[in-house]
């Protein structure tokens, strides 16, 4: 699948950013001419290069992809977009779990400042089209993938990407990114086996999305971190820098202020702006962001215009009552509410299996029914937002019911490891709807806390040793406390002692990838086609790795057992079946508790942009298909005003209106 982010804070700070939160966010052959996709479930003949590749179904596009059906290839280019950033960065190195990245690097994928062999489709699930790789090819049994340089392919500096830097790439990737770690865990050597060919071995055959997800893999210069800086220092890759790096990608950083502001600009003579996966893209002239520390800063500084082009909005409150100010009134701003065709990601307060108090899944269910989702919608909501019932939302890789008998295949032989409710009870959450609910859920609740060795002494709830249940709250934007109180003030009733604490973001991200909280709310997307990235977010080897986004800390065979199956799952059917089975055993043992999910992507954007009549139905946004039309005046004095005035603890000052 496109792998996500791992922590909380990577989906939340994209809804800061403006991003969209919906899942998002391949010529002459040296055998043979190029090919079109072939299905993942059979192997191409032998010497067939292929263009692109899929897991579900071949791409729509057939074998030449001159363009995405929804950009304008003829898009002007030009002008700057604006957009925001929460807390901080120190350094332009994503790799390294220490130091957090500036807007822009990224570890997977690349963000703008790097290519990778492949691009993922924004417009068809599990398609990867060509990008540094013209074409790829594997054998039968999946044992191995080949991919065939573009020879046009080169680095910012003008040096042409070879296969030595994807080798040294790769084998830095895995070594200093425990998301490549699980992702690539099965790829035994990386060789070169031709002028631009580079051959991935694998050490299992049968996994049929290995072979695809290779194509995410970044580029990396080699030549440039084995070289030396400016003032003769060898550079490190192990280690974060402000030293701006060679890319490969669409634009170049161009100037920045460390923690406050990084400005991108376009490459003019990017090397694949003519292929598929980039025409009528990336038609920013500079993409500039600007840090704050919260969200609420944030948003002042959007209705002033200057500081964010646009937003995905994340705020029911501030959806259904928010847009009243000067630059909305007079349409300058405008709202949309579209359709999200892609399923839901999975958003909840994650309960830390790490520490004993969360280990006992009694514990974790009765914190589950004490969640009042119902009166939160209700009082906070305005009821636009729907509870969240799967790991795998809204899409046919959710489970409902009773098991299947496909499914039950694959779960009896590990029943002694699976909550018995899986096989005998359909999985429901609490109705607080309902006449009595309060009390009824709240007896059961304290039921489960009592079976779990918790008792009563006083007005607290202890344990054995007379320790009280205490709960700390871990979040980086002071806004959360409005959706962790209603929780927090359930639990008081329970006899649980709770204290929400607040960090700023990259402290957060450090705490995170440590593991060191109670619970902290995390939101995890997948796609349409999971596979091996699900070891990333529920193995047990990836519970002892800082930095994976198993963040509830599982250690569970049948969850491992669960997993390999999908990974292997030699046909679609298989997959939705395995992906099923696995849905239950993580909803059944109460790993977080589940909140919701807007069934819409709400956007809000000032009105400055040409845009497309299309959409990428996949991806649900494409902002980089847009270009800037025209300016429109903000910051003006009734802007101003209406935003109120800068708070000096908030981040850097907004600047006056420019002339």
């Amino acid at each position: 699948m496109p792998l996500a982010s791992r922590a909380a804070s990577a989906l939340t700070l994209a809804v800061f950013l403006g991003l969209s939160t919906h899942p998002a966010p391949a010529q002459e052959a040296s055998q043979g001419a190029p090919a079109t996709s072939l299905e993942a479930a059979s192997a191409p003949e032998a010497g067939e290069w292929l263009t692109s590749s899929f897991l579900i179904r071949p791409t729509k596009y057939g074998a030449t992809f001159a363009h995405y059906d929804h950009v304008d290839p003829s898009a002007p280019k030009g002008g700057r977009l604006n957009l925001q950033a929460a807390g901080t960065f120190d350094t332009f190195n994503p790799l390294p779990i220490r130091g957090t990245p500036a807007a822009g690097f990224a570890a997977f994928g690349g963000g703008i400042a790097y290519d990778t062999l492949m691009d993922q489709a924004l417009d068809e699930p599990g398609v990867s089209h060509g990008l540094i790789a013209e074409a790829l090819r594997y054998p039968a049994d999946f044992s191995s993938v080949t991919f065939r340089l573009d020879p046009d392919a080169k680095f910012q500096d003008g040096q042409p990407i070879t296969v030595d830097d994807v080798i040294w790439t790769f084998q830095t990737v895995t070594r200093l990114s425990p998301l490549y770690t699980n992702y690539y865990r099965n790829v035994t050597a990386a060789e070169k086996t031709g002028e631009r060919e580079v051959t991935f071995r694998f050490n299992q055959t049968g996994n049929r999305e290995l072979p695809n997800i290779m194509g995410d893999l970044i580029v990396l210069p080699k030549h440039f971190w084995e070289g030396t800086d400016a003032e003769g220092r060898k550079r490190d890759i192990d280690n974060p820098t402000l030293e701006i790096p060679v890319g490969s990608g669409p634009y170049r950083v161009k100037a920045f202020q460390p923690g406050s502001t990084i400005t991108w600009e376009r490459v003019p003579d990017y090397w694949a702006a003519s292929k598929g996966p980039r025409v009528g893209r990336f038609n920013y002239d500079e993409i500039h962001y600007t840090y704050f520390r919260d969200q609420n800063s944030g948003w002042e500084a959007f209705k002033r215009g200057g500081f964010a082009d646009y937003r995905s909005e994340n705020s029911a409150g501030r959806w259904a009552q928010g847009y009243t100010f000067p630059s909305f009134n007079d349409g300058r701003v405008k709202k949309e509410a579209l359709p999200s065709e892609t399923g839901e990601p999975m958003q909840g307060f994650v309960m830390n299996t790490r520490r004993d108090k969360f280990a006992d899944p009694r514990t974790r269910r009765a914190l589950t029914l004490a969640f009042n989702f119902e009166e939160m919608n209700r009082s906070l909501f305005y009821g636009l937002y729907k509870r969240t019932t799967s790991y795998f939302q809204g899409t046919e890789l959710a489970s409902s019911g009773l098991p299947s008998e496909a499914e039950l295949q694959l779960l009896e032989p590990l029943r002694a490891e699976i909550p018995p409710e899986v096989f005998t009870t359909p999985f429901t959450l609490p109705d607080y709807s309902t006449a009595n609910a309060d009390r009824t859920y709240l007896r059961e609740a304290f039921e489960l806390l009592t079976a779990a060795g918790w008792k009563r002494q006083g007005s607290q709830l202890v344990n054995a040793k007379g320790e009280p249940f205490r709960i700390e709250f871990l979040a980086y934007d002071p806004s959360s406390s409005r959706t962790i109180d209603p929780f927090a003030n359930q639990l008081k009733r329970l006899g649980i002692e709770t204290t929400t604490r607040i960090v700023d973001a990259s402290q957060y991200q450090a705490l995170s990838d440590n593991f060191e909280f109670d619970i902290v709310t995390d939101v995890l997307a997948q796609s349409l086609s999971p596979g091996n990235e699900q070891r990333d977010f529920w193995s047990s080897a990836a519970a002892s790795q800082p930095g994976s986004r198993n963040a509830a800390g599982i250690r569970d065979p049948a969850v491992d057992a669960l997993i390999e199956k999908i990974i292997y799952a030699p046909d679609r059917e298989s997959l939705v079946t395995a992906t099923h089975a696995l849905d239950r055993v993580l909803l059944w043992n109460f790993y977080l508790v589940p909140q919701w999910h807007n069934p819409e992507i709400w956007l809000a954007y000032w009105d400055k942009f040409g845009m497309p009549e299309k959409r990428p139905a996949y991806a649900g946004l494409d902002p980089y298909s847009w270009w800037v039309k025209g300016e429109v005046p903000v910051n003006t004095p009734a802007d101003q005003a209406a935003a109120g005035a800068p708070d000096p603890a908030a981040g850097p000052a907004i600047p006056p209106a420019k002339p």
